[in-house]
């Protein structure tokens, strides 16, 4: 059955229809909707892991089971999961194991751009790279022949662009290989140093056999046309390049990015008087043609970061660019926001007012950064906060551990805080972290995480306590508030700063957009009370703004929050 499909969706469906036993992930956009999509599918256990690490692990022992098995995550994501990834590629699989990464040039909601390849290349781990929602599919079923075949886990790599776009795909039916028996083999599988270093010599040995193999496979395609100029691409980039040239050029599409062919790129450019590499990020396929002695362009004319299109393309390498129409008016800027009610608010802006320095994390309460609150002064990746903080008190002391804090979400704590936290505890800084705990991981679309008690589907599942678990780790001093109540988190605030021991601040009210809140009607503004002085604006609610010179209030975004209402002093806003 023919039908449109979104790219991670189709990729959903590929897991289904090869027979996919397990799948657990970490949400991660543009990667996250492949797990959700799979857990639609009864037939498939699906999970979300506290991390990307933990979530390959449960994959690799799936697979050792002799079941085939999946997990997922954005770039960064790998990072996290690269310590049994490098492994992994020594011990080989039993049944089949896809990691799905996906990579996300322009940074539409990642911290870094980076090209996953390196990856692929270093932990010498075959990788594929679909264009569109059909290949999708293909791609992972294929994968799993693929890695049953060669013993290995198979990185299949989406983007942005290929993940969240839409394109026809036809379905088939659900196939279960037998199960592979478990057997034991403690050389193949316990990577201990002497048992390690013979592993690698079959690892160097597949290498070369999927390098022949990458010459005539399924996922590398030759589209001969106009010989004029030659183009080696992959991923989204042959769409582009499609789209610009058509049939004027001929283009050899690499669905395969590791390990890359060698006769077939050095008889393509053989047949045409031009080879150019189009290739988002890094120019990996393109120092490939260099090591072959090809004369090829690429990065010098086209840009090592952003994501391309079609324009891009036509204009980097000389061709005519279509005419478009440009807008009348130039549209006012809409940076991103907390949304009105958000719980994260009262919290920053009571750290704002303290003037404390505030060392941030990865999660939709980054936003804390913008202007007006400009809270949050650092954020490096998943759970660096609580790290950052420990190592920025122990060198300056008393200079700032009375006003210093780590800012953390609940999801992001459980993913890789807790050691952070368990450091402060055993080399006792005396620093203040403050968990953000709205009830869910906010960010990535409210997927559940081990803090709510809920599973992927909804279900009732162990729920972990904030509390119970920072007093467990040694913490004397955990207080809980309500962000919406600004005097309580003040009174807190200042109190665990002034504390001579590390403490933790739990500020704990659900995300706003949760389906189960229920919402306060939305405040009004008494103009003849309203003297314009702005303090209302200082929260950076989307709710609020100003107009002749008086507060006014949107009753379509307003959630009767009450935090405007504790900042003003002409009691101007009303329920």
């Amino acid at each position: 059955m023919k039908q449109l499909m979104l790219g991670n969706k189709a990729f959903a469906r590929g897991l289904y229809e090869a027979g996919c036993s397990l799948v657990s992930s970490y949400p991660g956009t543009p990667s996250t909707e492949v797990t959700e999509e799979a857990a639609k599918y009864d037939e498939i256990y699906c999970e979300w892991a506290p991390n990307e690490k933990v979530a390959m692990e449960v994959a690799f022992g799936a697979s050792l089971a002799g079941k085939r098995s999946f997990c997922g995550m954005k770039h960064v994501g790998l990072n996290v999961a690269a310590d049994p990834l490098y492994t992994a590629s020594y011990t080989g699989v039993n049944g089949g194991m896809i990691i799905c990464v996906a990579d996300d040039a322009g940074m539409h909601s990642s911290q870094n751009e980076q090209d996953s390849r390196h990856h692929a290349i270093a932990s010498k781990v075959p990788m594929l790279e679909p264009s569109d929602s059909a290949e999708a599919l293909d791609f992972a079923k294929k994968a799993y022949e693929m890695s049953e075949e060669f013993d290995t886990p198979v990185i299949i790599k989406m983007c942005t662009r290929v993940a969240h776009s839409q394109s026809v795909v036809e379905t088939s039916e659900r196939v279960v290989p037998p199960a592979i028996p478990y057997e034991k083999n403690i050389g193949k599988y316990v990577m201990m140093p002497g048992n390690a270093i013979r592993r690698h010599p079959i690892v160097e040995e597949r290498t070369r056999k999927l390098t022949e193999y990458a010459e005539n496979c399924p996922f590398n395609r030759v589209e001969m046309g106009d010989t004029r100029i030659g183009i080696i691409t992959h991923s989204t980039s042959y769409q582009y390049a499609k789209e610009v040239y058509g049939d004027s050029a001929s283009i050899l599409k690499l669905g395969m990015t590791n390990p890359l062919p060698v006769k077939m790129i050095k008889d393509f450019a053989s047949k045409v008087d031009r080879l150019v590499v189009i290739e988002e990020l890094d120019p990996i396929i393109e120092n490939h043609c260099r090591q072959l002695g090809l004369e090829v362009e690429g990065k010098n004319v086209l840009p090592l970061l952003g994501e391309f299109s079609q324009n891009l393309i036509a204009s980097k390498l000389g061709e005519a660019v279509p005419e478009y129409k440009s807008l009348d008016e130039t549209l006012p800027n809409r940076p991103p926001v907390m949304c009105a009610g958000c719980p994260h608010r009262g919290m920053f802006y009571t750290l704002s007012k303290n003037k404390c320095t505030v060392l941030g994390d990865i999660g939709c309460y980054t936003l804390g950064a913008v202007p007006p609150l400009s809270a949050i002064e650092m954020t490096l990746c998943m759970g660096a906060s609580i790290g950052a903080a420990h190592g920025f008190n122990k060198v300056l002391g008393k200079e700032s551990e009375g006003k210093t804090v780590a800012v953390i979400g609940d999801s992001t704590f459980m993913h890789s805080g807790m050691t952070g936290l368990a450091n402060v505890a055993y080399n006792q800084s005396n620093s203040t972290i403050i968990i953000l705990d709205n009830s869910i991981t906010g960010m990535t679309g409210h997927q559940q995480n081990p803090t709510t008690g809920y599973n992927i589907k909804g279900d009732p599942a162990g729920k972990i306590h904030l509390e119970n678990l920072c007093r467990s780790m040694g913490f004397n001093r955990i207080a809980i508030v309500d962000p919406y109540d600004l005097a309580q988190c003040d009174r807190v605030l200042k109190e665990e700063l002034a504390a001579e021991e590390p403490s933790v601040i739990i500020s704990r009210r659900p995300c706003a957009l949760l389906k189960y809140v229920k919402h306060n009607p939305p405040l009004k503004v008494d103009e003849d009370k309203c003297v314009g002085c702005k303090s209302c604006m200082r929260i950076g609610c989307p709710a609020i703004s100003i107009k002749n010179k008086k507060a006014v209030i949107d009753n379509t975004l307003c959630v009767g929050c009450g935090v405007c209402q504790q900042m003003c002093r002409f009691d101007a806003l009303q329920n």
